[in-house]
């Protein structure tokens, strides 16, 4: 199979991104052994969880759950393409998308632990980076279209997706909560 500079740009960019990703859940689950009172928010136990705080973290979880569905490629551009877009017009939709979804979610840092908040954190600059990246090797006049291929295109090859990485460690401690 032959490779340009500008698919293994892409394929660098998406198993750097992939990395950090896997280094954050590695993280995750070599401390929440180590200190097995740490649970849902860093330093408290299921048990010791607040009664009236328990639906806040839960609904702070779902909500960065939801976030980090919204901000996938796929979804991204589900929402936001229009016939007619340019390549440079779509690229700022969606990082605005993306900002100001994140922006709007932020206090939810308060509920969740510090470990799924750096990787909704990461997986955001991830993101942007990618469609950045892409649409840098662009040219200033393609077409939307263009550029929503090839953001596919990098995260298809990718395999397993930053997002799918960064939801299990929602679910995992959300789940854990629960217990």
């Amino acid at each position: 199979m032959n490779f340009n500079s500008q698919q293994l740009l892409y394929l660098a960019l998406t198993i750097g991104a992939i990395a950090v990703v896997y280094m954050t859940v590695r993280d995750v689950l070599k401390k929440r052994p180590a200190t097995p009172a740490n649970s849902g928010n860093d330093g408290q136990s299921a048990g010791n969880v607040n009664p009236a705080i328990l639906p806040l973290q839960l609904q702070a979880y779902e909500r960065m759950a939801l976030y980090v569905d919204r901000i996938t490629p796929q979804s991204l551009i589900g929402r936001i393409y229009q016939p007619g877009l340019t390549a440079v017009d779509m690229q700022i939709a969606m990082v605005q998308s993306i900002k100001s979804e994140f922006e709007h979610n932020i206090t939810q840092q308060i509920y969740i632990s510090s470990m799924a908040w750096e990787a909704v954190k990461t997986l955001k600059e991830q993101t942007i980076s990618v469609i950045n990246q892409v649409a840098v090797q662009l040219p200033s006049d393609a077409p939307a279209m263009e550029l929503n291929k090839q953001i596919l295109e990098v995260f298809l090859q990718a395999g397993e997706s930053p997002a799918e990485l960064t939801a299990q460690i929602i679910n995992a401690e959300a789940k854990r909560l629960m217990r």
